[in-house]
C-alpha cells in the first residue's frame, strides 16, 4: 500500500445502532472501490470487517475493525464500530482515533437509541459527522421521517443534502439537494443526470431553504447576500459547508442503499469533500522529560510520537498494537520508546489492517492509522515516542463497568489457562476487569453488560479452550454487635506431658467506628494474665472478626477488653490464650445482639425526563432512597439515590428494559447499614446452605 500524507487521510468511524448496516455499508464501499469483487453479506459471515468466529456466529460486530479504503487519492480509514451498548468501550476507543463520524441510520428502522447514543459520542468528543441513512431499498423507508425526527432532536444543524427518488415504489436515484440536480442509479452507486420529479419540488423547496440558511449564518457577507435574495456562487457554497461541517455547526443527511451499493460513491466524495484531513485537527501531550507542553497535531516534519487506541489479541492473527501517529512517520525499522513503561522496543514490521488481512508498509506519516506487531511491554492508551523526546498523551476515555458476576473455572486444573486467556482478553477490552474477592472468596467478572459477559464466556472456550461458569455473586455483608457483654472463654486440654491452659476474662461492645473491625484493650491487675500472652489474645481477636458467627462475614465496629483472667505456670501457652480468646468470641459475640450489616452505595442514573417517574418507582422497590434529581444539559435528568449494593444486581438489563436501551448508571461504594430483619433472616439460612454444601 502505498504511503499517504496528512492532507490525503481520512480517519472516520462508523456509529450507529446494533442492526442499523455500518458492517453492510463498508462493504458496500469496498465493492465500490474495487477493493472486493463480491459484496459480503453480515448473514453470510464473508464480510470484510466482522472476522471474529463469535461475530460470524452471531451476525452482528462486537469489536471495531479497520478498514482502509483508498477513494480516488485519498486514503479513508473506516472504524466500524459495535452498535450494541456492551460494547461502548470499543467505540470509545475508535471515536479517540477518528477525526470525523459517519451515524448509520436504517430507514426503516428510523432514528433508534444507538443513533442518540452516537451523537451524544460525537457531541462529546467533539467530532465533525454525517448522518447516513441507509436501507432505502426496503418497501418501508421513510427517509422523510427520519429527516423530520433528527430535526426535532438536533434542529437547524441537520441539513438534508439528498432526497430520494422514487419509482413505482422503488428507490431508483435521487436530487443532490446541494447542486440542485438529479441522479439515477445505473449500476451499484453508479448513476446519470436526470430531471428533477415534480413531486419532489415541494420538499426539494423546503430543504433547499434549510441549507441556504444554514450556509448564510457562516458569514455576515454571506448573510447580506441571502437576505438581498443573491444567489451563492459554488465556491462560497462549498467553502461555507465544508467549514461549517469541520466546526458541527451542520450536519448533512445523506441516503443511499447499503445492501445494494448504492449510494457509496457520494458518500466517499462528502467524506472527501466536508471532513477534516488530520492536520486540521489538534492534539497535544506532555514531555516527560521537562513536563512541557508538546503541540503535535499530526505534524510529519516533528519528532515521531504515535498512541495505541487498541490493542487485538488474538490467538489465530497474534498480538497487534494499532496506532495512530500523533507526529513525524513511524518506520518499520524504528526503535520506539513507551513513555509510560520507559522502555524501548525495535519494531520488526508495520502493517495496515484491512479487516483481518495484514498489509506490510514501510512507514505511516502524522495522522496515519496502523498496527504494530507483538509488542510485548505495550498496552492500549499507551505513548510510543523517542527516548531523546519522550512525549505521554492523555489516557483513553473509557466506560468504567458496573455490571459483574461470580465466576468458577469448570475444570478445576484450568485456573492457570483461564487467567492467562482472561489476562489477554482484557488487554483488548479496556472494559473488562476481573477482581478477586478474599474476603466472600470468589472471582468477579466486570463489564458493561451482562451480554458482553456471555460473550466472554464463549470466547474463552472458541479461542482458549476453557469452560467458566458465570453465578449471582455474593454481597460483602459485615457483622457487628449492639450491646455490651461480658464472657469467659477457657481452653484447657490435659493429653500427657505440658498441657494447654488459658483462660480470658472479656468484655465486648460497639466501638462506634464501622470501618475498623476491631479495637483491642486490656485492663488487667495483679498480673492474672501475664502481659507476654496479651499479643496471642489480639492474634486470636484478629482471626476471629474475618468470620464472624452470625453468617460468616467479617466482624466490624467492636471493642474488646481484656479485664480478667488466669494462668497456668506450666501449661499456659500463646496457642492457648489464643484459643481461648476464639472460644470468648464466638459467644460474645452471639450474646452481644449481633446484626448485618449491608453495604450501601451512591447510585446516579441519567436518563432523558420522561423515564424520572419509572426509575424512581423502580428504585424504590429495589429499597432504593431517591435523595434528588439534577437537571442536565441535554433534556436529561440525573437522579441520586442510595441502595443496597444487593439491589444492584440485575439493574443493567432492567435499567435499559425500562428507557429503550439509553439509560446509564453510575455508582460508588458509600456506607455500611443495618439490614433489614427479613433480609438477615434470609443471608443467615443463604449462609447456612452454603456451609452444608460446602
Amino acid at each position: 500500500m502505498e504511503t499517504y500524507k496528512y492532507e490525503k487521510i481520512r480517519n472516520v468511524a462508523l456509529l450507529g445502532h446494533g442492526g442499523c448496516g455500518k458492517t453492510t455499508l463498508v462493504e458496500a464501499m469496498a465493492f465500490t472501490t474495487g477493493i472486493t469483487k463480491r459484496q459480503g453479506k453480515v448473514e453470510e459471515g464473508n464480510t470484510v470487517s466482522d472476522y471474529d468466529k463469535e461475530e460470524i456466529k452471531r451476525g452482528f460486530s462486537m469489536s471495531t475493525s479497520v478498514v482502509p479504503i483508498i477513494w480516488e487519492d485519498t486514503k479513508i480509514n473506516f472504524l466500524d464500530t459495535p452498535g450494541y451498548f456492551d460494547f461502548v468501550g470499543e467505540v470509545e476507543e475508535a471515536l479517540q482515533a477518528a477525526d470525523a463520524a459517519v451515524i448509520v441510520i436504517s430507514a426503516k428502522a428510523g432514528v433508534e437509541v444507538g443513533t442518540m447514543k452516537a451523537w451524544d459520542l460525537c457531541e462529546r468528543f467533539k467530532l465533525p459527522r454525517i448522518f447516513f441513512v441507509t436501507d432505502m431499498d426496503d418497501d418501508n423507508a421513510s427517509y422523510r421521517e427520519v429527516v423530520e425526527k433528527l430535526t426535532e432532536l438536533y434542529g437547524k444543524k441537520v441539513a438534508p443534502f439528498h432526497l430520494p427518488i422514487r419509482e413505482n415504489e422503488k428507490f431508483v436515484g435521487y436530487i443532490n439537494v446541494v447542486k440542485m440536480k438529479g441522479r439515477r442509479f445505473t449500476t451499484a452507486s453508479d448513476y446519470d443526470e436526470c430531471e428533477i420529479p415534480d413531486y419532489s419540488k415541494e420538499y426539494l423547496e423546503k430543504y433547499r431553504e434549510l441549507l441556504m440558511e444554514a450556509v448564510a449564518e457562516t458569514s455576515e457577507d454571506l448573510m447580506e447576500k441571502y437576505f438581498n435574495g443573491e444567489d451563492f456562487t459554488k465556491i462560497e457554497m462549498s467553502t461555507a459547508l465544508r467549514s461549517s461541517v469541520t466546526d458541527c455547526s451542520i450536519v448533512p443527511v445523506l441516503m443511499g442503499s447499503g445492501l445494494n451499493a448504492q449510494g457509496s460513491t457520494m458518500l466517499l466524495q462528502a467524506i472527501e469533500k466536508y471532513f477534516p484531513s488530520p492536520n486540521r485537527c489538534i492534539i497535544t501531550g506532555i514531555n516527560t522529560k521537562d513536563r512541557t507542553t508538546y503541540n503535535a497535531d499530526y505534524d510529519a516534519n516533528k519528532e515521531m510520537t504515535a498512541r495505541v487506541f487498541k490493542t487485538i489479541a488474538d490467538p489465530f492473527i497474534g498480538k497487534f498494537s494499532l496506532v495512530k501517529v500523533c507526529s513525524g512517520v513511524l518506520k518499520s525499522d524504528a526503535v520506539v520508546y513507551n513513555t509510560r513503561t520507559e522502555t524501548e522496543e525495535k519494531l520488526s514490521r508495520l502493517y495496515v489492517l484491512r479487516g483481518k488481512e495484514q498489509i506490510e508498509v514501510k512507514e505511516l506519516y502524522a495522522g496515519d492509522i496502523g498496527a504494530i506487531a507483538k509488542l510485548s511491554n505495550t498496552a492500549t492508551g499507551d505513548t510510543l515516542a523517542t527516548k531523546a523526546v519522550p512525549i505521554a498523551y492523555n489516557d483513553l476515555k473509557i466506560s468504567e463497568p458496573y455490571t459483574y458476576l461470580r465466576f468458577k473455572t469448570k475444570n478445576k486444573g484450568d485456573d492457570d489457562k483461564v487467567s492467562q486467556a482472561l489476562a489477554k482478553m482484557m488487554d483488548e477490552d479496556k472494559t473488562l476487569k476481573v477482581v478477586n474477592d478474599n474476603e466472600n472468596r470468589q472471582t468477579l467478572l466486570y463489564g458493561i453488560g451482562e451480554q458482553q459477559l456471555e460473550i466472554v464466556v464463549s470466547k474463552l472456550l472458541s479461542r482458549y479452550k476453557v469452560e467458566i461458569m458465570l453465578s449471582k455473586p455474593k454481597v460483602p455483608y459485615r457483622e457487628t454487635i449492639r450491646k455490651k457483654v461480658r464472657v469467659q472463654g477457657k481452653h484447657k486440654k490435659q493429653s500427657g506431658g505440658h498441657g494447654q491452659y488459658g483462660d480470658v476474662h472479656m468484655e465486648f461492645e460497639p466501638s462506634g467506628d464501622l470501618e475498623t473491625p476491631y479495637v483491642f484493650e486490656e485492663k488487667i491487675f495483679g498480673g492474672a494474665v501475664p502481659k507476654n500472652y496479651f499479643p496471642a489474645v489480639e492474634k486470636g481477636l484478629a482471626e476471629s472478626v474475618l468470620r464472624g458467627p452470625l453468617a460468616g462475614y467479617p466482624v466490624v465496629g467492636i471493642k474488646a477488653t481484656l479485664v480478667d483472667g488466669s494462668y497456668h505456670p506450666v501449661d499456659s501457652s500463646e496457642m492457648a490464650f489464643k484459643m481461648a480468646t476464639i472460644l470468648a468470641f464466638k459467644q460474645g459475640i452471639m450474646e452481644a445482639t449481633p446484626i448485618l450489616l449491608e453495604p450501601i452505595v451512591s447510585l446516579k442514573v441519567v436518563v432523558p425526563e420522561r423515564f424520572t417517574g419509572d426509575v424512581m418507582g423502580d428504585l424504590n422497590k429495589r429499597r432504593g432512597r431517591v435523595l434528588g434529581m439534577n437537571p442536565l444539559h441535554n433534556g436529561k435528568q440525573e437522579i441520586v439515590a442510595d441502595i443496597p449494593q444487593s439491589e444492584i444486581f440485575g439493574y443493567s438489563t432492567e435499567l435499559r428494559s425500562m428507557t429503550g436501551g439509553i439509560g446509564e448508571f453510575f455508582y460508588e461504594f458509600a456506607r455500611y447499614e443495618p439490614a433489614p430483619s427479613d433480609v438477615q433472616a434470609k443471608v443467615i439460612e443463604e449462609s447456612k446452605k452454603d456451609g452444608e454444601s460446602e
